[in-house]
């Protein structure tokens, strides 16, 4: 037992000692590695080691020693031991001693605590025939969920080996009021008993922790307290309480109590009460503080035996492994997020290294509920990896439940923590912007109607001048014109189509007013004029004064015809396209070309024919010699050629 081998690798031990003694020093220390935790080493130097009147081995080997052979859930657990060196280590679970802690521990703990160390004792004298001889508060350690543990195994004695001889050796390391009356020199051999030892040290450990808490905290305090005053300190060993009688004191027998050792002892509980235990734990654990609950219980109620429970996992776990929300008050969760998180999610990282399927699948079941009670570097460092090594497993059921798991992730890590590797924009977001929908067709909307208020004013303002004669405005508001590319800026909604039909609605009925009075003005039988002409004061009066006898005006005015359709609601998409389109097959022959006026009209050219005239003979004409009569040409003739040909021959 302990050499260099054996030395925990990845221990790093601070250098601030949490506690000296006259055998060891405590010190805290980070195991690092697979499952990174931490533990308390007790450190003994050579000064140490070479205790007067102790002899070998030294007092942390026989603690090393006794602390590996007697294993209970409430004695300080043992993990390591080793020499370095000069020096001895012994390393253990993480715990602080109880005098640092004292302070703040309530009634209901310092009772849990007790009974702790009173089962520890027992175990002892019935099963491990061993006695304790040094049960005092420096003997006592205390975990981070609060948990007593008793240590202190140094001066641990079979019965068989337990005389006066050995008492009497060890007397000066032993707390002195612990020591009890009958280990005078002067008593007798016979009247030593090693279990009374221990009962008296216990009932002065019982008065001391006591001495300052109120009787009102926990039931049968005060019979209690004088219990260990009378009985467990009397100077007779064979008047003193059996310690396990005391488990029976109502002291140690409420509710929270019976709790903690069903819990305790839930391997050797049978399904029925198993069951029947769960299904009334939720609100039991309600009516104590939740503080106590997570500190005392948190452990007991994330362990193996309870997760795999099919009663704790229905009726226990949702109330566990939810955080309570602060603005609902029926909810069934036991812990606020600061007590999770202070007290249930160290144990949580620890239990996400643990690679077994039921466990894994359970926590992976309920992560969405508690995800957010990590740290950030907590998740990314701890929680990720492992999620990360379950999407390599063979199992499936165990994969997609992962992948569902790193979905939850995403949206506190990011996807890039979470996935890894390069990333882009790959897709857009095509939604509408509802509050520039909005803008538009108010903007547009307004816009209308400040042009129909205007056409309307104009229409009646212009349409007939103080002499009664029609006329027309001189400005027309036209719609303005669609884009030329299909309009596929123009926001297509039916609000808007709706919008723009009670607009054309409007400028229907200006139109057909502006036709019928032109109209009446034209006479029947007068051609259409395509010219517009200004309208004035001054040319509306020539124009009056200028009518001819017949009534025909001088003045021009043009017969305009406008035309406009109305826009038709899409109730299907499909009519867009030309080939489903039902509106273009069956107004393709009425449709309107509206470029038909700028095709270029391309005209042949005419050829006028002149008829030749023909003249008279007259004395006067001369006949040519050489010429040819043909009777076709009378008169002179116009050819060049024949004005050659009669030259020529005159020279003859």
């Amino acid at each position: 037992m302990g050499n260099e081998k054996s030395a925990l690798s990845g221990l790093k031990i601070d250098e601030k000692a949490i506690e000296i003694t006259d055998f060891w020093l405590h010190h805290s220390a980070n195991l690092n590695g697979a499952n990174p935790s931490t533990v308390s080493v007790f450190i003994s130097e050579p000064s140490l080691q070479s205790c007067p009147n102790f002899g070998k081995p030294s007092p942390l080997e026989r603690t090393a020693k006794n602390l590996m052979l007697h294993r209970h859930p409430c004695i300080l657990k043992y993990i390591s031991s080793w020499r370095k060196g000069s020096s001895y280590y012994l390393a253990t679970e993480e715990v602080k001693p109880l005098a640092q802690v004292i302070g703040t521990q309530t009634t209901l703990q310092i009772c849990i605590g007790l009974h702790s160390i009173l089962r520890a004792l027992i175990f002892l004298h019935e099963k491990a025939l061993a006695s304790h001889n040094n049960v005092c508060s420096s003997s006592i350690y205390v975990t981070p969920e609060g948990s007593w543990k008793l240590g202190g195994l140094e001066f641990l004695c079979r019965f068989t080996d337990f005389n006066q001889a050995y008492l009497k050796k060890i007397k000066n390391f032993r707390y002195e009021k612990a020591i009890a009356p009958e280990e005078d020199g002067n008593a007798l051999e016979t009247q030593l008993n090693p279990v009374g030892i221990d009962q008296y040290a216990f009932g002065v450990l019982t008065e001391e922790v006591l001495r300052l808490k109120n009787a009102d905290d926990v039931p049968a305090l005060a019979e209690f307290k004088e219990i260990c005053r009378r009985s467990l300190q009397n100077s007779d060993p064979l008047l003193r309480t059996k310690l396990s009688t005391l488990l029976s004191n109502p002291f140690f027998t409420h509710d929270f109590i019976n709790i903690h050792e069903f819990l305790m002892e839930l391997p050797l509980k049978t399904e029925a009460e198993k069951e029947e235990f769960f299904s009334n734990l939720v609100p039991q654990l309600k009516s104590f503080p939740e503080k106590i609950v997570a500190e005392q219980l948190g452990r007991l109620l994330l362990s193996r035996m309870v997760l795999l429970d099919s009663t704790a996992q229905q009726k226990l776990l949702p109330c566990v492994l939810k955080p309570k929300t602060e603005d609902n008050e029926q909810d069934t969760s036991l812990f606020t997020v600061s007590t999770f998180k202070s007290h249930l999610v160290p144990k949580l990282l620890q239990m996400f290294c643990v690679r077994d399927t039921s466990i894994r699948l359970l926590l992976l079941s309920h992560l969405n509920s508690f995800i957010y009670a990590f740290q950030l570097d907590e998740l990314k460092s701890q929680i990720l990896p492992e999620l990360l090594v379950g999407i390599k497993d063979h199992d499936d059921h165990l994969v997609s439940t992962t992948l569902r798991a790193l979905a939850d992730l995403v949206p506190i890590l990011g996807a890039a923590a979470v996935i890894g590797g390069k990333r882009g924009k790959l897709f857009t977001d095509g939604r509408p912007n509802h509050n520039q929908i909005r803008r538009e067709v108010s903007a547009r909307s307004n816009q209308r109607t400040e042009r129909a208020n205007i056409s309307n004013s104009n229409n009646n303002n212009n349409i007939i001048n103080d002499n009664g004669i029609d006329s027309l405005p001189t400005v027309l508001e036209l719609p303005e014109r669609p884009s030329p590319d299909g309009g596929e800026d123009r926001i297509e909604s039916g609000l808007i189509l709706a919008e723009e039909e009670s607009t054309w609605s409007d400028w229907d009925a200006h139109e057909v007013a502006i036709t019928k009075t032109i109209n009446t003005d034209i006479p029947s039988g007068q051609p259409d004029i395509d010219v517009v002409q200004p309208y004035d004061d001054k040319s509306a009066s020539a124009s009056a004064g200028s009518e001819s006898a017949d009534g025909v005006k001088t003045s021009a005015i043009k017969k305009d015809k406008f035309n406009y359709n109305k826009k038709n609601i899409i109730s299907d998409i499909r009519e867009l396209d030309i080939k489903h389109s039902k509106t273009m097959q069956q107004t393709a022959s009425e449709e309107v070309d509206f470029f038909t006026d700028m095709e270029p009209i391309i005209e042949k050219q005419n050829v006028i024919h002149v008829d030749q005239v023909k003249t008279e003979k007259s004395v006067f004409d001369v006949k040519v010699n050489g010429a040819q009569d043909n009777g076709d040409d009378d008169g002179w003739g116009e050819d060049l050629d024949d004005w050659g040909d009669n030259t020529l021959e005159l020279e003859d």
